[in-house]
């Protein structure tokens, strides 16, 4: 048995996410432990991405001197004050080789003395008092508070007849030379079916890219996890016509032949769902990872969502029916599932500290961090354009995280940071507040950014600002029985958002008009 001592907080996983939180919660002085299945940090990222390359981008020459800017570029760092726990020390590649991250994740752990305990699987959680969790070898551990940060640790695997004869992408062969001549089908639109089907271009006769919707791109859609450039190859063999293709389609069924071989039908979106019976030598399955709920028992199993694949949050990253139940990592992607950068670590670092502060206030009594300003029109519109040109918070978190200025009503303000952009309670009040995020505009994913036919606004153009489709900032005023006044500040080609006339001028404007509307 372990130590019955009631810790304040227990944390399952010691991947990214559970490290963060790690830090965090070392720092602050907090009794905690991080239960860990494995051997060591990082054990996802010994296996995944399966060809071994992130997609994670790793800029080591900005041309910045600021920490805080270079984060924007920097997906792989963790947060922490110590200059040398940067991940860009660890590889000078763009998309770096998956060996570099644990490694780096080995050292951030020891770097920050962290209090792990590894080889312990968590077998089941309960709720008694606090909660109870229980690992493989029958060691118990208790504690006030539970921060799930597992990841994805199960295949997202669809409801196909037959589809329990396919190869799994986490298990299936990656040796080119073993595909010979074969014909393939990956099933799957994202990055591992494309990163796999890459992989074969050059031995396999035959591939086949196949799901139900259309390939959406990274660079059109500004969503990370979509199909990023690095891995769409195939692609440029389909249009060549170099017999590989994508079928826009639904996998009806998979037969595995009494030789080994498959016929895979396949009903095709583009006519009708017509239907034809196509032979493939090998399928491999790519179709994405779920969160495992197995471990909890009835009466604090979470609520969850998108067919049963993520934990339903509040704002605070909490489950929404076990309270003192909450989540990080990538397993909160969804609070902006195929649209923001939860899933990854440049956006969820980020949504951990919020998740720390929020615990912090909650718990322990420790303020969200704040600072008081004049609430001036100019002071106020000062601050914002600091901030929005600097913070690498709202930058990553875009349209999830937010800045939050309240008026006191004795005129000054208070400027906080980096909140859950819908979260609502005494760290915000009830006299209103304004909201400072980064936003794409509303129909950004229409938009192809390379159509030269495409309208643009022009960056000295402050009246249309608000059709942008472009990150900018967005600043809006809440109160309450009030309809929500938005203020746009216009894009712009560098992301410098400084300009007297066209950035701040309106911007002070506004404030000017809004905070005359404040009750006294």
């Amino acid at each position: 048995m372990a130590d019955n001592t009631t810790l304040d907080y227990l944390v399952i996983g010691a991947g990214p996410a559970g490290l963060q939180l790690g830090h965090f919660l070392h720092r602050a002085g907090r009794t905690y432990l991080i239960l860990e299945a494995g051997p060591e940090p990082g054990q996802f990222f010994r296996t995944f991405p399966r060809h071994r390359t992130l997609i994670s981008i790793n800029k080591k020459h900005t041309g910045w001197d600021d920490p805080e800017l270079n984060l924007r570029m920097d997906w792989n760092s963790l947060l922490s004050d110590d200059p040398g726990l940067l991940f860009t020390r660890y590889s000078d590649r763009y998309f770096p080789h998956a060996d570099d991250l644990v490694r780096y994740l080995r050292d951030f752990a020891e770097a920050c003395g962290l209090r792990i305990a590894y080889d312990a699987r968590v077998t089941r959680v309960e709720r008694p008092d606090g909660f109870r969790v229980t690992v493989a070898d029958g060691r118990t551990y208790q504690a006030r508070r539970l921060v799930v940060a597992t990841g994805v640790t199960r295949p997202n695997i669809p409801p196909i007849p037959g589809v329990e004869t396919a190869d799994l992408y986490g298990t299936a062969p990656t040796d080119p030379a073993g595909y010979l001549g074969q014909r393939v089908l990956v099933i799957g639109k994202g990055n591992s079916a494309f990163e796999t089907a890459d992989n074969l271009i050059e031995t396999a006769a035959v591939i086949h890219v196949a799901g139900p919707h259309s390939v959406r791109m990274a660079w059109r859609t500004h969503y990370v996890g979509h199909l990023r450039a690095v891995n769409n190859g195939l692609l440029d063999t389909y249009q060549l016509k170099s017999q590989n293709a994508l079928l826009d389609g639904d996998i009806r069924r998979i037969e595995r032949q009494p030789d080994g071989t498959y016929l895979v039908t396949v009903a095709f979106a583009r006519v009708n769902e017509v239907t034809k019976d196509i032979p493939y030598d090998r399928v491999i399955l790519c179709t994405g990872f779920r969160f495992d709920a197995s471990i909890f028992a009835g009466d604090c199993r979470p609520e969850l969502v998108i067919d049963g694949r993520f934990p339903a949050l509040t704002p605070a990253y909490e489950s929404v029916n076990v309270p003192d139940l909450y989540f990080a990592g990538t397993i909160t992607q969804s609070r902006d599932f195929k649209r923001g950068t939860s899933g990854f670590i440049h956006g969820f670092r980020y949504g951990v500290r919020a998740l720390h502060r929020i615990m912090e206030s909650r718990h322990h009594g420790v303020p969200w961090p704040a600072r008081e300003l004049p609430a001036d029109p100019a002071a106020l519109a000062a601050a914002v354009i600091e901030r929005v040109n600097r913070t690498s918070a709202l930058w990553q978190q875009f349209g999830l995280l937010a800045d939050v200025i309240v008026l006191n009503g004795d005129g000054t303000a208070r400027y906080l940071e980096e909140l859950p952009h819908d979260l609502q309670g005494p760290l915000i009040g009830d006299r209103g507040h304004f909201a400072i995020t980064l936003e794409y505009g509303p129909d950004h994913d229409q938009v192809d950014p390379f159509d030269i036919e495409v309208a643009r606004i022009s960056q000295s153009d402050s009246a249309r600002a608000h059709e942008g489709h472009y990150l900018h900032p967005v600043v809006r005023h809440h109160l309450p029985g009030r309809p929500v006044a938005v203020h746009h500040i216009t894009e712009n080609l560098e992301n410098e958002w400084d300009s007297p006339e066209v950035h701040v001028e309106p911007l002070r404007a506004f404030f000017a008009a809004r905070t005359a509307s404040v009750p006294a």
